[in-house]
């Protein structure tokens, strides 16, 4: 089903190196060094290992004490990554001062902790462990270990608690009808923000962990009995093989699961917001969260998704899909406007009507280069002001926008540096081009107008033809996690096609994308095959059609 991919390294070698790699945070040595092993119950012993692992690190903390005023212990922890007063409240307090009606005079060193935990903290989340390799991990992840003497157990409390930012509204896909939630950099919040809104019983979520220095946490997210078992597995294996030191942002995996690197249209959605991640969970697809990056990743992805937006389903189909068709026209427009422009200009001015001709002569009379080096000056120019724009400072970006496009134009037209039709032209390609939705397909788009504009000025439109067919034959090969990138137009599927150039009914699309090989296709009731009526009744005056799910 899924199609070869080049890796720098096969699958066994990958994971011998991440094996080797991750064997812990150890820095050499035996058992008894600052490296990996089992504990020994000696807390002086312990905490030595941890002073030889951490170096210099001012930042942990080990705090001492007598558990019940009896049992010498010691708590580590970065206090940076906790909220204090829980920690004093739901573990050193109880571990101190032990609770009215508990009897712990026959407690030994053994069976101390796990007797603790079970009898006297006040937090839900521990877990005993005896590998001291699995105590570096949780304290850099910014859990709480507690360890005694005597015992060769020690207890991993979770009181992670990183500030974060608050849920709002996401900056790259602001919408008008429709949910203002967006994802944040922590990962417990952005699950529970699907939970929210997915509350199924069959959503599942695995959780492994990827780079060898940042030990960053990967979710993987699908609905059981949904999601094809060959599709996750393809994940799986693609986010087994990855092996790097650090992954930062959910954009390092998806540079390593893609299926072609080198082509320019992205394979892999990326998203901020959580209506959509659970939207495409019930069609049948894979979401891929990383802890510390807002952008979830949905695999596998077609090239329709690009232009759609969440007000295509928010809002009535009619007017939706005359909105989506002139969204298709913008970004016909932002690939081969500037191309079709100088092919005209530069061999065949006989197709421009003789009054706009006259116009378009009299505005280049002075230009001292042809129209495709006119043109390519002018694109370059609206590329650097563009990246300029996002680089800068809010208050000062709007600014330098306006200044560039008005003033910077303005001038170069009457300096006889551009004609007035070229700022025209390349000003509505701009315009096209910030109308796709997504920004990396748009991003696309934008890099291979450059190539186009090249060969419509050497062979003009026979050039442009050229350019589109190869464009095309590209885009029929690629695929995405080995779906055919142009599903469902090719290969043909009449349910699927009622989702790509218009927006159907909801009603009218009774069954998910047959090229995501769902293992239940329906998500329309069976009566559902028509909207009710106005007055809300049947054409018998009864009660409205049944939307039971099959």
């Amino acid at each position: 089903m899924f199609g070869n991919r080049t890796h720098l390294l096969s699958r066994k070698s990958r994971r011998n190196k991440r094996a080797a790699g991750n064997a812990g945070p150890s820095t050499g040595g035996d058992g008894g060094g600052a490296g990996g092993g089992r504990l020994d119950g000696r807390l002086d012993e312990l905490l030595a290992r941890a002073t030889r692992v951490f170096g210099t690190d001012t930042t942990l903390t080990v705090r001492k004490f007598r558990i019940f005023g009896m049992f010498p212990a010691a708590m580590l922890y970065f206090p940076n990554m906790l909220d204090q007063n829980t920690l004093n409240e739901t573990i050193l307090k109880p571990a101190m001062s032990a609770p009215v009606g508990l009897d712990s005079s026959d407690w030994t060193a053994p069976e101390l902790l796990d007797r603790l935990a079970s009898e006297a903290l006040w937090h839900s989340d521990c877990r005993g462990t005896v590998d001291f390799d699995a105590l570096v991990e949780a304290l850099l992840h910014g859990d709480t270990v507690l360890a005694a003497e005597g015992s060769e157990t020690a207890l991993v409390i979770g009181t992670r608690q990183i500030d974060k930012r608050g849920i709002d509204q996401p900056g790259t896909e602001q919408v008008i009808r429709g949910p203002r939630e967006g994802f944040v950099e922590p990962l417990g919040p952005n699950i529970a923000l699907i939970r929210y809104r997915l509350q199924a019983a069959e959503l599942r979520t695995r959780q492994l962990t990827v780079g060898r220095k940042t030990r960053s946490k990967v979710v993987v997210c699908y609905m059981e009995g949904l999601t094809d078992p060959a599709l996750l597995a393809e994940v799986d294996r693609r986010l087994d093989a990855i092996d790097i030191d650090a992954v930062l942002d959910s954009g390092y995996l998806e540079q390593f699961i893609e299926d072609n690197q080198w082509s320019p249209f992205p394979q892999v959605q990326y998203t901020e917001r959580p209506d959509k991640v659970v939207a495409n969970l019930l069609e049948g697809r894979v979401a891929i969260l990383v802890d510390g990056s807002p952008l979830a990743l949905i695999v596998p992805t077609v090239f329709n998704q690009f232009y759609q937006a969440v007000e295509d389903y928010t809002e009535r189909f009619l007017q939706m899909s005359a909105i989506r068709m002139a969204r298709l026209v913008a970004l016909v427009f932002s690939l081969v406007f500037p191309a079709i422009y100088v092919s005209v200009i530069s061999f065949n001015p006989e197709l421009i009507p003789t009054e706009f001709a006259v116009a378009v002569a009299g505005g280049r009379a002075g230009v001292p280069w042809p129209a495709v080096v006119e043109v390519l000056i002018i694109e370059v120019s609206m590329e650097v002001l563009r990246e300029a724009t996002i680089r800068l400072p809010q208050q000062v970006g709007g600014a330098l926008s306006i200044v560039g496009v008005l003033v910077i134009g303005q001038a170069a037209v009457a300096a006889g540096f551009a004609s007035p039709i070229t700022v025209v032209i390349i000003a509505l390609t701009t315009i096209g081009s910030f109308a796709t939705p997504a920004y990396n397909a748009a991003l696309a788009l934008r890099l291979l107008r450059f190539p186009l504009i090249i060969i419509a000025g050497i062979f003009g439109l026979y050039g442009v033809m050229i350019g589109l067919i190869l464009i095309a034959n590209h885009l029929l090969s690629l695929k995405s996690f080995g779906v055919p990138y142009l599903s469902p137009l090719v290969p043909a599927n009449a349910e699927g096609m009622k989702d790509v150039l218009i927006r159907g009914p909801l009603w009218w699309m009774k069954r998910r994308p047959e090229f995501l090989k769902p293992k239940n296709r329906v998500r329309v009731g069976p009566d559902m095959t028509e909207p009710p009526e106005t007055n809300g009744r049947g054409e018998d005056g009864g009660h409205p059609p049944s939307t039971a799910k099959e």
